[in-house]
């Protein structure tokens, strides 16, 4: 359906066009000089209120999106700094590069924040060298190494603030949300591709035992180990996750039944501790809730298995 899908960094971006938009309808009906390009004006301004209408409707079907629409808004940005009639509205464009600059760093990696930010700068720059004002080029240069710093620093704590977010503290692995949110990812990309895809879940036996024996340190230095020699005989497409307690979820792409035994086998070759498992292949239509809901269901006749060894009743 059009327009379904937008996420956050879409949405600000619709705001950004529709406002820019607005405000140069306003700046083109009710000019503040004689020297306002009144043409240019409204020219910007329908140009800003129709990519807002076509991001609206296009939503997050590529992650391309986001960097055009920046791209598009940094041009147009220049183009009315080369026409701008005076020094004062060229330095007003100033907190306009420091926006685009917050928002490439809090939506984007930090390569690609530097990257918008240098485009903006330059491009910025050069549509205000070529303006017929002169007299700006203490404020405009202070306002560009500003938008720049304050990318910098926004880029590094929206990095830092992203893993801790998505992070277990003491494994380092995938938290239950992050793992959630890339395997949906995982499942909808096999679905397109036609590509099997297995989810398993992984409970460690006995692990209370472990706490209630050697203490809680004892238990988590042994999920350190565990998952760090885990995370070593995976694929880099693997996705291990802990999903709470002594419980870790494993997303296989390109990965069968056969092939996820395969996998399960080579992770318990010399493990320091047991575990259960369950595995679920996806089917045609299965959510990811219903891959672990039946990867579940394997899991807790697994542990069956290993508590009574032997065919278990129908």
């Amino acid at each position: 359906m059009m327009g379904r899908g937008r996420s956050a960094g879409v949405r600000l971006l619709v705001l950004l066009h529709a406002l820019g938009g607005l405000f140069c309808l306003i700046g083109a009906a009710w000019p503040m000089s004689p020297d306002t390009p009144v043409g240019l004006a409204w020219a910007l301004g329908i140009t800003g209120l129709v990519v807002a209408a076509v991001l609206w409707a296009v939503g997050d079907r590529s992650p391309v999106v986001p960097h055009v629409a920046l791209g598009l808004l940094t041009l147009l940005v220049a183009l009315l700094a080369s026409r701008s009639a005076t020094a004062a509205g060229i330095v007003g464009l100033g907190p306009v590069l420091i926006a685009l600059g917050l928002y490439a760093a809090h939506f984007f990696s930090r390569t690609a924040a530097r990257a918008h930010m240098g485009a903006a700068a330059v491009l910025v720059s050069l549509g205000a060298l070529v303006a017929e004002p002169a007299g700006f080029l203490l404020p405009w240069v202070i306002a560009v190494v500003t938008a720049g710093a304050l990318t910098e620093a926004q880029g590094r704590l929206t990095a830092r603030l992203r893993e801790a977010a998505s992070t277990d503290p003491l494994t380092g692995l995938a938290n239950r949300r992050a793992w959630t949110a890339e395997a949906d990812r995982s499942l909808a990309r096999a679905r397109r591709a036609g590509v099997p895809v297995t989810i398993a879940i992984l409970d460690l036996d006995d692990f209370k035992a472990v706490n209630d024996r050697d203490g809680h340190g004892a238990g988590d230095a042994l999920l350190r180990q565990l998952t760090a020699e885990w995370s070593q005989r995976l694929r880099a497409s693997d996705l291990l996750g802990r999903h709470g307690g002594d419980e870790f979820v494993l997303c296989l792409p390109d990965t069968d039944l056969d092939g996820a035994q395969e996998v399960l086998d080579r992770l318990a070759e010399g493990a320091p501790a047991s575990w259960s498992v369950g595995a679920a292949m996806a089917a045609e239509g299965d959510t990811l809730s219903a891959l672990l809901q039946r990867a579940d269901t394997e899991l807790y006749l697994d542990k069956r298995r290993r508590r009574s060894p032997g065919p278990l009743p129908s």
